[in-house]
């Protein structure tokens, strides 16, 4: 059955985060360098079934545009141009990084994985992302 997978896309480094199977749960993936992201979903999608990418989309608190958004559209398009076949969805991802941060400080993560900033916070935005995406659905 095929996966969703989520993207948060940062300036340096993006995290990504994948459903089960059965398309239920989201769960953190990886981190990768921002100039991998393509051929990173390239190499997961030959060995994946994905079918849905989903990005998230960066806006201030009254809904417009940040420094972010620009990048994000132009990511958007780009992975529709490289992925005709797979649907490409935006969703809000607004507070996204502090609720990743407290979703590890309640699952007991200590300070220094918490400051690990290269990894951990990333990717489990990414399933914070996926995970509201799937609730919506």
């Amino acid at each position: 059955m095929p996966r969703i997978l989520a993207i948060d896309l940062g300036t340096k480094r993006t995290g990504l985060a994948v459903t089960d199977s059965l398309k239920m749960l989201a769960n953190p993936l990886e981190t990768i360098e921002t100039g991998k992201l393509l051929e990173y979903i390239k190499t997961y999608c030959a060995k994946e079934e994905v079918d849905t990418l989903v990005l998230g989309y960066p806006t201030r608190l009254d809904g417009s545009s940040n420094e972010m958004t620009p990048r994000v559209i132009s990511m958007k398009d780009r992975l529709e141009k490289e992925f005709p076949d797979k649907k490409i969805a935006l969703i809000d991802e607004r507070f996204t990084s502090k609720m990743a941060m407290q979703s590890m400080i309640a699952m007991g993560s200590k300070k220094k994985d918490r400051k690990e900033k290269a990894g951990n916070l990333d990717k489990v935005s990414a399933a914070i992302i996926l995970q509201s995406y799937l609730d919506r659905q």
